[in-house]
């Protein structure tokens, strides 16, 4: 399975973001993260992921006679390459970008809603959430310039570990030429 085709279901993506931050989940943690999903299904799709690799077992216990796996992502498997990208149909360039926007509304859903049923109400300034669009004016050069800033930044904090003030925290890109 080509990893557009295997990344890119709907199921499995939101899979991969839960794991994103070198978090290391069992599927019941899986399963409380994403309570929309049924268990039989989350079940299937990690399963899917952890055979082609892109989820690895951490951990194995017994649990009421049966095994329960702690999963990890694994990184470098959990991405599709440009040379994949470059040959993707502009059909599945639209289904591939439809399901990182749709796992992106989810993401943002549960916000809301977390929002909601919290009495201090939504505060996008405390949870550090925000949504907005710049437009700017590069030339090929400075556009490779701004991607290798902003790869630099993110992986200076990439590898920071869970701590007592830290927050795990989404950020999603899409980059765009403009009209």
């Amino acid at each position: 399975m080509a990893s557009a085709d295997l990344l890119l279901h709907p199921v499995r993506l939101r899979v991969v973001q839960a794991l994103l931050g070198d978090r290391t989940l069992t599927t019941g943690d899986l399963h409380a993260e994403l309570p929309d999903v049924p268990v039989a299904t989350l079940y299937r799709h990690v399963g899917v992921l952890a055979d082609a690799g892109v989820l690895e077992v951490v951990g194995e216990r017994r649990v009421r006679g049966s095994t329960e796996r702690t999963y990890r992502l694994v990184v470098a498997a959990a991405s599709v390459g440009p040379e994949e990208a470059a040959g993707m149909t502009p059909d599945q360039h639209r289904r591939a970008f439809g399901t990182f926007v749709a796992a992106l509304l989810a993401d943002f859903d549960r916000w809301v809603d977390a929002g909601a049923a919290d009495p201090d109400g939504l505060d996008p300034a405390r949870d550090g959430v925000g949504y907005r669009m710049t437009g700017l004016w590069l030339d090929d050069d400075e556009f490779a310039s701004l991607l290798d800033d902003v790869r630099q930044v993110l992986r200076a904090r990439r590898d920071n570990a869970p701590g007592a003030d830290r927050r795990r925290r989404l950020v999603g890109t899409v980059f765009l030429p403009g009209s």
